[in-house]
């Protein structure tokens, strides 16, 4: 099947998930793209902060509907649905877990403020560990720990996007990082949206840092041996976010510039090689949460 508008919307983002692709087969590579353009669509179409509040909900409405009459057999609209609505039959995607996706964006729509850290941790389970879940599903699995794994890894992905992002939607006038945490470190709100980095922030986000560590430690351990080599794609997506992680903390988290950091596609790739050279070898490609 020729994927279309999900390709290019896959190619044109250039992100890590997508690099991730390229250890799956044809097939399975096919069905994240056009998975991946959905997450990708419905994403934009809640961040378009040009756009009023009331008329994204309703797009965010469209999409929900659309994705629904998918996962019900019924004939999708939208381009990408119908490009998804294949794989979501081959892999039984459930429409519950688009439902729970589309929640977490749907978040963002008038959430700028998470008072605490189980608050913040529900958003990521929405956005991230969703995506996670689905994702398993076509990679294949047997173990139904992996449901465990993908949950822990999406939670430990999130957390190291926030703590990346911090100064971009900061410039947004939003703020990821719990109000419990910035109390509990003396963190006035009004410095990350000035963009005042502090020694103050810098024990702040080693907390948050510290719950991402401990995601990435949980999936490392709940990944049953015999679904490593399912799992080699969402390994290596672990792996990225692991040493974008070690970047941040080895920059002290001066993340309130509005350009988050972000690996060089070299380091990237070596990653991505390293990777399949040892999955190739038969040897456990994990390299976080150590």
């Amino acid at each position: 099947m020729n994927s279309g508008v999900s390709e290019q919307i896959t190619r044109k983002s250039a992100s890590n998930l997508a690099l991730a692709f390229i250890l799956l087969t044809p097939e399975k590579r096919a069905a994240m793209s056009a998975l991946y353009a959905f997450c990708r669509q419905v994403d934009d179409a809640a961040d378009e902060d040009s756009i009023p509040v009331d008329q994204r909900r309703k797009t965010l409405a469209a999409w929900r509907a659309d994705i629904a009459a998918a996962c019900e057999g019924r004939e999708p609209s939208m381009a990408v649905n119908r490009e998804l609505a294949p794989h979501i039959h081959t892999y039984r995607l459930p429409f519950r877990l688009f439902d729970e996706l589309i929640l977490g964006v749907e978040t963002d729509l008038v959430q700028t403020r998470y008072q605490d850290p189980a608050e913040l941790e529900l958003y990521c389970y929405r956005v991230a560990s969703v995506v996670g879940l689905l994702s398993i599903e076509i990679f294949g699995y047997t173990d139904p720990a992996c449901r465990a794994y993908a949950d822990a890894l999406g939670k430990a992905l999130q957390l190291t996007n926030i703590l990346r992002d911090v100064g971009n939607d900061a410039a947004r006038g939003r703020i990821y990082l719990p109000l419990s945490d910035l109390q509990r470190f003396r963190v006035n709100p009004e410095e990350i949206l000035r963009c005042e980095w502090s020694e103050r922030f810098h024990q702040l986000a080693l907390e948050i840092d510290g719950r991402a560590r401990r995601f990435y430690q949980k999936a490392r351990e709940v990944l049953p041996v015999s679904e490593r080599a399912s799992m080699v794609s969402a390994e290596l997506m672990g792996n990225v976010y692991w040493r974008l992680l070690q970047r941040l903390e080895k920059s002290r988290f001066h993340v309130l510039e509005e350009t988050p950091l972000r690996l060089t596609r070299a380091r990237k790739i070596g990653i991505i090689l390293n990777a399949v050279l040892r999955s190739r070898l038969g040897l456990r490609v994990t390299g976080y949460g150590t």
